[in-house]
């Protein structure tokens, strides 16, 4: 594929939605994987609300909740009693149009993605290597070894690391991966099992030293588990570990019986960023930037909030859209919500795992007694639900967010309003493509000015219920193509909505 503008390295989550989306945005791309086949097996189970918003501006979001399963509770247990429920259902109900949780599996997730992209005419090009790269005469020149063997070098306006934690494109730029990796030996199981915690929930058992997490998956009866090979890790380093090696002593007293182990692997958790996501014309996302504690649920969509973030400016500059300084906001704005992800899973990975008096009175005595507490309260539901979901990100420090009206603020993720039965204010978002928001009437100027600038003007018409929203009566919101708000201005003002577009040279 020589007229390639942009070589994916990697066709995990992260680089197959990369692909896609820059194809969506007319921009060829070459996707290479050093692996033969794709994967049958992963740990990532969660799709957020945040990923399925941006998957329904490619028409996919609808297909993920299909083949999805929605979890309606979690529950904990602690010594074979279950000491607090917490009902999910519609969690995010008014904040998103994808209120619950959702399991969907990764491999699942992989296949579905690789279907959309054949059927768009990407297909992903396996067991080809990057051997190496430099940038030269405003290019990148890369050499990839085929599956012959045989080396092929290549040319590309840009190369974007999508290759996991061991990225070769993040050890050819020598940039540093800092973190560490915890000391606890997890596992990971598809098995087919029964009993009264097989039920189409999340179960999370606590204990002075062992874990266990339950997941629902379909077909029924199928479920993964999540938990600790042995008390003592450091004896389990070396040696290969087996189903048989697990930890029985949770399971014991949890009512389940597994029937047949399906996969099983044993994983150790890291916690590591690197110290660029962008140098030159390369980029990392996904893994090959940052890894962390699966707490949450949060790496997989991560990486596709990376992809995401960097496709649309890829697409601007490469089509003269925008100049190429919009791809410096790349690195800003993913990097500092991955070093603050790292933190806060790092934090409460280490109050499931401690083995201290502190941490063990406070998983299996307090905590089991905040979620029974609290999580009725809609506050505490609401809150909960844009911090796992993603819906709370937010680029305010970043160059391309400016202003505030209402409660909403350059950078903030356009809240979202249902309008009628099945239509609401993101519908415009499938054109993925700079637009204006006015909920009330917008000024004549405002209008003057989005015709002149071929920049698309979205007015919805007022009603009090969408103060509670945040947004503003006659405010101007320009909206990214990704759905985050760039300006915010309560005045409405085409001076400065003209200002904001020509001081980041962007045409529409």
């Amino acid at each position: 594929m020589p007229n390639a503008r942009v070589l994916i390295v990697g066709a995990g989550p992260t680089g197959l939605v990369l692909a896609l989306w820059l194809t969506h945005l007319k921009v060829p791309v070459r996707l290479i994987d050093r692996a033969a086949e794709p994967g049958t097996t992963s740990r990532a189970l969660a799709v957020q609300a945040r990923t399925l918003e941006l998957y329904g501006q490619i028409d996919l979001a609808r297909a993920v909740v299909a083949r999805g399963h929605r979890v309606r509770a979690v529950n904990f247990w602690v010594a074979g009693k279950r000491r607090a429920s917490a009902s999910l259902g519609d969690l995010g109900a008014a904040l998103s149009p994808f209120p619950f949780a959702l399991v969907f599996p990764q491999e699942e997730h992989e296949r579905l993605l690789i279907e959309r992209l054949a059927a768009l005419g990407v297909v992903v090009e396996r067991g080809y290597e990057l051997a190496s790269f430099e940038e030269s005469g405003g290019e990148v020149h890369a050499q990839l070894k085929r599956p012959d063997g045989g080396i092929e070098t290549v040319a590309a306006a840009y190369i974007a690391g999508c290759d996991g934690a061991h990225s070769a494109v993040r050890t050819t730029l020598a940039i540093g991966f800092g973190g560490g990796t915890y000391d606890h030996l997890f596992y990971v199981a598809d098995v087919q099992a029964a009993g009264a915690v097989i039920d189409g929930n999340i179960h999370v058992a606590l204990d002075t030293t062992d874990f266990l997490a339950i997941f629902a998956r379909r077909p029924a009866g199928a479920v993964r588990l999540v938990g600790t090979v042995r008390d003592d890790p450091a004896r389990t380093s070396s040696e290969q570990i087996s189903w048989e090696d697990v930890s029985r002593r949770v399971m014991g007293w949890l009512p389940i019986e597994v029937g047949r182990v399906n996969w099983f692997s044993t994983y150790r958790v890291h916690h590591r960023v690197a110290e660029r996501f962008r140098q030159g014309r390369a980029f990392l996302l996904g893994d090959a930037a940052h890894i962390h504690s699966p707490v949450g649920g949060q790496g997989m969509n991560t990486g596709i909030g990376d992809a995401i973030n960097l496709a649309w400016k890829l697409a601007a500059v490469l089509q003269e859209r925008a100049p190429e300084s919009i791809l410096d906001s790349y690195e800003p704005e993913r990097i500092a919500f991955a070093r603050r992800l790292v933190r806060t899973t790092d934090r409460a990975f280490s109050v499931v795992t401690s083995s201290s008096w502190n941490a063990r009175f406070f998983r299996l005595e307090v905590f089991p007694r905040l979620v029974a507490l609290l999580f009725p309260l809609r506050a505490m539901r609401r809150l909960l639900f844009r911090t796992v979901s993603q819906t709370a990100v937010n680029y305010r420090a970043s160059p391309l967010s400016e202003g505030r009206a209402g409660a909403v603020q350059g950078g903030d993720r356009l809240p979202w309003v249902p309008l009628a039965e099945d239509i609401d204010n993101f519908a415009p978002l499938a054109s993925i493509g700079w637009q204006v928001h006015v909920y009330g009437e917008p000024r004549p100027a405002i209008e003057s000015l989005c015709r002149e600038r071929d920049l698309p003007l979205h007015a919805f018409s007022w009603r009090p219920a969408l103060e509670a929203s945040g947004l503003e009566r006659d405010a101007l919101y320009l909206v990214r193509p990704d759905g985050y708000i760039g300006l915010a201005d309560p005045r409405a003002e085409a001076a400065v909505l003209a200002a904001y577009l020509d001081a980041r040279g962007l045409k529409g």
